[in-house]
């Protein structure tokens, strides 16, 4: 099924009646050549671009619960190349081109809108590190401006510019960046995957991993034993829990990451602005809610569902950076499954058993790398070498120190990325 502006108003003028579901509901396959552990954003576009670019179709999606219900619904739908250190840097370059052809390639609406990013800075130190960021950032081929107060007064006037602790210095403007739907990446990925023969198996729950010889075999499901060649282990905050089946102990600690949204409001914030001082990001949807976010929780967890702290300190960042929205109402909240790394930097690479890959280890940086992280997967488990962007996320650096990618600075604590 294609879409088009005429499509949509055929089926208006019809009630709706054409429309048939996107993709299918098959039963498991004794056998696969790649299975892939997870059915999220990052999993269903490994299955994409495996099947698009390398011609591997015979390719299962397993999900425990339903595909897109985990932390690609689960966040705040930032998506951005604003990143410091080589490695990091040119990843996320190559994610933002991806994504800015996403909806041509998937002919799906994924409503990416690239609105601008702004992050403030509120002292002459957080203006020397966002020069060094913004020129790096222009030395990889991506935008950056730097904005003086005045500057991010004239696009960002509802601020509070003379907080007494806080006060706005300027503003590093990233103008490729912005938003996209988060259920609407999910599912382009898993249309366009499933028109080219990908299984997508839901409520298919991975309970182990068999292992011989050194080699992987496949994997055993509430749905049964399923064989495969390769299998792929992409499920974000669970990488620990789904690792242990075939014996590793994982670098990764799980954190609950809190999201809200508010009411719906008449439009406001016509960019994404990230409050520096109080790690506070906020935008605007198209139906008017503000959805914004903060800090991880600080402890270990796999709840879904953050604690009230958190919450406290997030809105308390909000009215410090924005008290004309204190009269907002929030709706409702929301938590996602940090998979946090000890430098803060992802890992996509091949463990030491044959035929098994790991995607994890993605931190803040989750959403936004959806699409560079199927395609450096897909490419890695196709070819059997890393792809050039993605060559330093290798799992070995824990064990050896060489090649860490400390992108905030802030040391090898995992609550601190």
């Amino acid at each position: 099924m294609r879409y088009s502006g005429f499509r949509v108003l055929r089926e208006g003028l019809r009630g709706q009646r054409g429309w048939r579901p996107v993709w299918r509901d098959p039963e498991p396959k004794p056998e696969y050549d790649v299975v892939i552990i997870g059915g999220g954003g990052h999993g269903l576009s490994t299955a994409y671009y495996l099947a698009k670019i390398h011609g591997i179709t015979n390719v299962a999606v397993l999900e425990k619960g339903y595909l897109g219900g985990g932390n690609v619904g689960r966040n705040t739908t930032i998506i951005r190349a604003n990143y410091f250190l080589p490695g990091n840097s040119e990843f996320y370059s190559h994610s933002l081109k991806l994504w800015e052809g996403l909806e041509t390639d998937l002919n799906y609406n994924a409503m990416v809108s690239q609105r601008g990013l702004v992050n403030l800075f509120h002292s002459d130190g957080q203006r020397d590190a966002f020069v060094r960021r913004g020129n790096a950032m222009l030395a990889q081929g991506d935008d950056a401006v730097l904005l003086d107060r005045k500057g991010v007064a004239r696009l960002l006037p509802y601020l509070d510019f003379d907080n007494h602790r806080f006060p706005v210095y300027g503003g590093l403007y990233h103008p490729r960046g912005g938003t996209a739907r988060h259920d609407a990446v999910a599912w382009g990925y898993a249309r366009g995957a499933d028109s080219r023969g990908v299984d997508l198996l839901q409520r298919c729950e991975v309970t182990g991993i068999d292992i011989e010889g050194g080699r992987v075999r496949g994997v055993r499901t509430t749905r049964g034993t399923i064989r495969a060649k390769k299998v792929a282990m992409v499920v974000a905050g669970r990488s620990g829990q789904v690792a242990a089946m075939a014996g590793m102990r994982l670098p990764i600690e799980s954190h609950v990451l809190q999201a809200f949204v508010t009411e719906g409001l008449k439009p406001l914030i016509d960019h994404v602005v990230s409050f520096g001082m109080g790690h506070f990001y906020i935008s605007q949807s198209d139906k008017g809610g503000l959805v914004f976010g903060g800090d991880l929780d600080f402890h270990a967890s796999y709840a879904a569902r953050g604690s009230l702290p958190m919450a406290e300190h997030v809105m308390e960042a909000a009215m410090s950076l924005m008290p004309a929205i204190g009269q907002a109402r929030v709706l409702r909240s929301w938590g996602g499954i940090m998979d946090m790394s000890p430098d803060g930097s992802p890992i996509i690479d091949r463990t030491h058993v044959e035929g098994l890959y790991l995607n994890c280890g993605w931190c803040y940086g989750g959403f936004k790398a959806v699409p560079a992280s199927g395609f450096a997967l897909a490419h890695l488990m196709a070819t059997g070498t890393p792809h050039e962007t993605a060559a330093r996320f290798r799992l070995d650096r824990f064990a050896t120190g060489r090649g860490l990618m400390d992108e905030e600075g802030t040391g090898a604590q995992h609550n601190l990325h």
